[in-house]
């Protein structure tokens, strides 16, 4: 059923959080690094264009030192049995600052974020939590959501959006961020390739499926239609991953695949769900604003032939409920 097209953008904001289980500082630094200036271009970006995002934010993140940090620490930790998956005991090696560490604490790139016209803060997890990897808690979910919504409440910031690490979440998940007042989460796109799994279930085939997809057309158009799940929150679905630059051969078909997508959204009346970690531009930063600006300015062509809205995840998921969150 055809409306009013519209275009999201969600963010996951988690630094060194999201991916010190597979990375390290050593080959993944300079990515890390890098999001300090990503940030700062990508908020002029969307300003210039009046385009709203929506940035799921690691509440570790948001902090500006260790110290207030560990005050709002949850009582109910995960207990992964994998270890190399919990980060509480890492909190000892982290540095007390971020000016000390500019790598786990992000607190003035939050502020810059909130400074900026258009843009929702969200939740994307407290601790980086993966719903999906198994632990001894199972209490320790809900311990997670509630650190998270304290840490962003303490920056005037009432999260309305989630978006889960690693996209992992099954129905019990998605039934304690309701409990949590939590309304809208992200979606996975509804393909093979991209139901949520932990990464014990990952296999080959839908790693190597989803590259394929990003440059050939594969799974359609995954257009965002906005709905309410059977717990009761909203579900406003991805559409696409914006990878980051690659060789420059596949760069047309990469930012192909986003462009006729957005297009037949605004064609038939549909979203458009993009979503990216700003570590994703971190190594190659002057190429991978390059590709958003191309994309953000052919969304404002759509604007004007279209009447295609730029809305954050929340304001997607008023267009559904025909209210504001």
């Amino acid at each position: 059923m055809s409306g009013l097209p519209f275009f999201t953008i969600s963010i996951d904001f988690e630094l060194f959080w999201g991916v010190r289980d597979v990375r390290t500082l050593k080959n993944y630094g300079d990515n890390i690094a890098g999001v300090r200036q990503a940030i700062p271009a990508m908020l002029k970006m969307f300003a210039e264009h009046q385009v709203h995002a929506t940035w799921a934010t690691v509440g570790f993140v948001t902090f500006e030192n260790r110290k207030e940090l560990i005050n709002y620490l949850p009582t109910e930790l995960p207990g992964y049995v994998d270890p190399e998956l919990d980060p509480y005991p890492y909190l000892t090696s982290i540095g007390k600052s971020e000016r000390q560490d500019p790598y786990h604490f992000g607190y003035s790139l939050v502020r810059q974020i909130q400074d900026t016209e258009g843009m929702e803060l969200g939740s994307h997890t407290f601790s980086h939590f993966y719903c999906l990897e198994e632990r001894t808690n199972p209490l320790a979910f809900k311990y997670d959501l509630e650190a998270s919504c304290a840490a962003l409440r303490r920056l005037g910031v009432e999260p309305k959006t989630i978006v889960f690490p690693r996209n992992q979440y099954d129905i019990n998940h998605l039934s304690d961020v309701s409990d949590s007042g939590i309304a809208v989460f992200r979606g996975n796109e509804s393909s093979y390739f991209n139901a949520p799994r932990s990464r014990k279930d990952a296999v080959f085939v839908q790693r190597m499926g989803r590259m394929i997809d990003a440059h050939v057309n594969i799974t359609g158009n995954n257009f965002c239609d906005v709905s309410t799940h059977q717990c009761g929150l909203i579900n406003v679905p991805s559409s696409r991953f914006l990878r980051p630059c690659g060789p420059q051969a596949l760069e047309t078909l990469r930012l192909g695949r986003i462009i006729g997508g957005m297009e037949q959204a605004a064609r038939l009346g549909r979203g458009f769900h993009l979503w990216w970690h700003p570590h994703n531009f971190g190594s190659d930063l002057n190429r991978n604003l390059s590709a958003l600006s191309k994309i953000l300015v052919h969304f404002r062509e759509l604007q004007e032939n279209f009447g295609m809205r730029a809305l954050t995840m929340s304001e997607a998921a008023d267009v559904l409920t025909g209210s504001s969150l």
